[in-house]
Formats: structure tokens, C-alpha cells, sequence
């Protein structure tokens, strides 16, 4: 054991980091796809759960089971506003199997939904490392079961990404609007779910 004497401690010179640390090694055009990414999977955690509103504000029910149904309904839109992208998925998969038209691809649609869930948790909450010659960037993200994200990601997949979110968000609305309802929150076509006037 060493004398506490004889430890040397040292601090971080914050005034002699770099303009922009941690994040100054990427290109800002990186940071600027890496955002737009992230706010597409924030609008379609939005659409999720609108989605959850609708199919089941327009679920037909038995007359004996409206009290109880309707006990769950406030519970289930509450978790809608604060459940992460997982359990949104879940939800909106479970409030579409329940409707009674529900999408014939509805579990194609879910399972993307799902590999993309990977893709949000990796470019949200991973540590971004320095880029390498082709501007490919590692990010430091271990999984709740603990596997290791192992694929470079550049502004190319980035925005690839993207795309793909925006296209599942328009799936999920799609899910809605084939049944003949407006989306919520749209002035889009189709008859409104909830009508305020």
C-alpha cells in the first residue's frame, strides 16, 4: 500500500480542452446527421402513440366489458406518452392485435420496428469514438444483455437510417388511415377519431 504522501493527484485543464470536446474529432455534418436520426426516432415514438390512441379509441367492444375496458383505456394512453421506444412497440402491437382490423402485416411491421429499436438505443446512448479515415465512427454501446454494438457507422448510414425510421413512421401511420380514420393530431384525410367541437 502506498503513503497517502506520496500520491501525485491530478485535474482535468478544462481551459485547454478543445472548442466543441468531446465531440470536435467529427465533421459537424456528422453531428448534424447523427441529430436528425435521433429526432426521426423521436417523432416516430410520437407516432406510436397516436397509433395506440387510435386503435384503441376505435376497437369495437361488448357492451358487458365497456366499464372495465374503459378503466384500462386512461392507464394505456398515460404509458403511451411515457414509455420508451420498446415499449411503445409493444404496446402499439398489442393495441393493433386487438383491434378487430387489425393490419394482415402487422408482425412484419413490428419486427422492424424492433431491429430498428437496436439502432436507436446505439446512436443515442453510445459514446461516439474518433472516426477513421473513411469517417466511420465505432460507437461504445453494450445492451442490457450485454452485446457489444460492432458496426462503424458514417453519415451514409446515418441517413439511410434516417430514411428508413421516417418510412416505418408512415407505415405506422398507414396502419391507421387504411382503416378509414384521420391520424391523430393531422388534418390529414379520413373520418377524426375524436372530435372536439
Amino acid at each position: 500500500m502506498t503513503n497517502e504522501a506520496e500520491i501525485k493527484r491530478f485535474t482535468v485543464d478544462i481551459d485547454r480542452i478543445p472548442e466543441n470536446f468531446p465531440t470536435h474529432r467529427h465533421d459537424a455534418a456528422f453531428w448534424e446527421t447523427l441529430g436528425r436520426a435521433i429526432g426521426t426516432f423521436g417523432f416516430l415514438e410520437e407516432v406510436l402513440g397516436k397509433a395506440i390512441f387510435a386503435f384503441t379509441a376505435t376497437r369495437q367492444i361488448l357492451p358487458d366489458q365497456i366499464e372495465s375496458e374503459y378503466a384500462k383505456w386512461r392507464p394505456t394512453l398515460e404509458r403511451a406518452l411515457e414509455d420508451p421506444l420498446g415499449g411503445l412497440i409493444d404496446s402499439y402491437g398489442s393495441s393493433a392485435r386487438k383491434h378487430q382490423d387489425a393490419p394482415p402485416y402487422l408482425d412484419d411491421l413490428l419486427k422492424q420496428l424492433r431491429e430498428a429499436s437496436v439502432w436507436r438505443n446505439t446512436i443515442c446512448h453510445g459514446s461516439w469514438r474518433v472516426p477513421d479515415e473513411q469517417g466511420r465512427s465505432l460507437p461504445l454501446y453494450v445492451d442490457k444483455k450485454r452485446g457489444v454494438f460492432e458496426t462503424p457507422i458514417n453519415i451514409a448510414a446515418l441517413k439511410q437510417l434516417q430514411r428508413h425510421v421516417a418510412e416505418l413512421a408512415c407505415a405506422v401511420v398507414n396502419t391507421v388511415t387504411q382503416l378509414g380514420y384521420q391520424f391523430p393530431g393531422s388534418s390529414g384525410p379520413g373520418k377524426p377519431i375524436w372530435n372536439l367541437s
